[in-house]
């Protein structure tokens, strides 16, 4: 499947992919502060498990920071 995650063109082994697929390989060991936009529509964390990703679908996943 290939994908476009944060600007950059990704490829994966995998024929379908939920949401949480996609951020269990991308950031296995940190998912809270994250929001995920597929095609420019938010996708609420309650539908990540549930929401499939298209072919050449563009995701942007963006991470909280602190700071200051």
């Amino acid at each position: 499947m290939k994908l476009i995650v944060n600007n950059q063109e990704k490829k994966y082994d995998q024929l379908t992919l939920s949401v949480q697929e996609l951020l269990d390989l991308e950031f296995p060991q940190r998912q809270n502060g994250i929001a995920v936009a597929i095609d420019d529509s938010i996708v609420p964390k309650s539908n990540w498990t549930s929401t499939l990703l298209t072919e050449n679908a563009t995701v942007l996943i963006i991470t909280a920071t602190q700071g200051g």
